[in-house]
């Protein structure tokens, strides 16, 4: 019967374009992941245990609608091919009436604006090609001088074959194939990423990466939506920028904690000074401002597992599930108002994992 009814509801939804909206009514199965930081393996355990993929890693969840808040990428290897799989089971999940919604982490925005300090070495090795010395070559013979200025090879009297292989060190083969992938405005990875929300409302469940702050609370979700799109696009730096700010929805921890991070240096969110609603009160104002009845965040992991905390308000959902955290394989599972957190059994590592 459920079986039947999803794919007549693929057929009608199929003949009935979709807005792209922030909104989403009522769905019957919600099934949500957290930040899986490049472990392919953790995800695949996670998606067949959650009844979303098969053994084929094929779309299996019918009439689910599944969430992952972003932070795929970086602090492991397999990020590329969980980026091709995802992709892969949006295309699918419609024709059996579910819906697959990844979300823009700050990790995403980070790969696309060309901050690469957490890139895994074999993020950038899954990008490898016949091609890629010789492109590196072209790189370096465009880079040179601005880089041996850089370095200060002149004050420190080094060679040319030293400030190569300082050139080398800080672009890997697969660099250039990877920036070019996540190019906003030509890269297929990029391209995506740019295009996913930053901030999606799925029933009574309100889901961001980071967190939400009451200011940015108050705007239309589809605006916020549009200014991240347009500010990867045009791969915004600055911190003024809503990918970038410490109170946007990519970065901010303030529903969970006042306190810095360790190595974190106090912000707006964090300075005693700031003056900001306590989080009980916060977060009273962000479901009040979106009618939402709790918010579901990843981005601050918990090793501990999901936490389901602030009366049922505030769902933690980042438990540090990549093998670079070691925590729990975790997915959240939300039946009406029935919260129920799984914790799946961790795969060996292979024999890559394991050198």
């Amino acid at each position: 019967m459920i079986r039947h009814l999803c794919a007549w509801l693929a057929v009608l939804l199929a003949l009935i374009p979709a807005p792209a909206s922030a909104q989403a009514g009522p769905v019957r199965r919600i099934v949500a992941v957290g930040d899986l930081h490049g472990d392919f393996e953790a995800w695949q355990a996670i998606s067949r245990a959650a009844g979303l993929t098969d053994g084929r890693g094929r779309w299996a969840g019918k009439c689910t609608t599944f969430v992952q808040t972003g932070d795929i990428l970086d602090r492991g290897p397999g990020s590329r091919r969980i980026l091709d799989q995802l992709m892969r089971l949006q295309r699918e999940a419609p024709r059996s009436g579910g819906r697959v919604v990844v979300l823009t982490g700050n990790h995403e925005a980070m790969n696309v604006i060309g901050d690469l300090r957490y890139v895994d070495p074999g993020e950038y090795a899954a990008f490898v090609t016949p091609d890629s010395a010789r492109l590196r070559d072209l790189l370096y013979a465009d880079q040179a001088a601005s880089f041996a200025a850089r370095v200060g090879a002149a004050e420190r009297k080094l060679t040319p074959a030293q400030v190569r292989a300082l050139f080398d060190s800080e672009a890997p083969l697969g660099l250039v194939e990877h920036q070019l992938a996540f190019d906003p405005a030509k890269g297929p990875y990029g391209r995506w990423i740019a295009g996913n929300p930053v901030v999606v409302k799925i029933g009574d469940s309100l889901f961001v990466h980071g967190g939400i702050s009451v200011g940015y609370a108050k705007r239309p979700l589809d605006n916020i939506n549009q200014q991240a799109n347009a500010e990867l696009l045009a791969r915004r730096q600055d911190e003024a920028a809503l990918i970038n700010d410490p109170l946007g929805p990519l970065w901010y921890r303030g529903l969970i904690t006042r306190a810095p991070q360790p190595g974190e240096q106090p912000t707006a969110v964090t300075s005693p000074a700031a003056a900001r609603p306590s989080i009980s009160d916060e977060i009273t104002q962000v479901l009040a401002a979106t009618g939402a009845k709790r918010i579901v965040v990843g981005h601050t992991p918990s090793l501990k597992g999901i936490i389901i905390d602030q009366d049922d308000r505030l769902v933690r959902i980042d438990s540090g599930i990549s093998r670079y955290y070691g925590g729990p394989l975790t997915y959240l599972e939300i039946l009406g108002d029935r919260l129920v957190p799984h914790v799946v059994p961790r795969p060996p590592p292979t024999r890559t994992e394991a050198r």
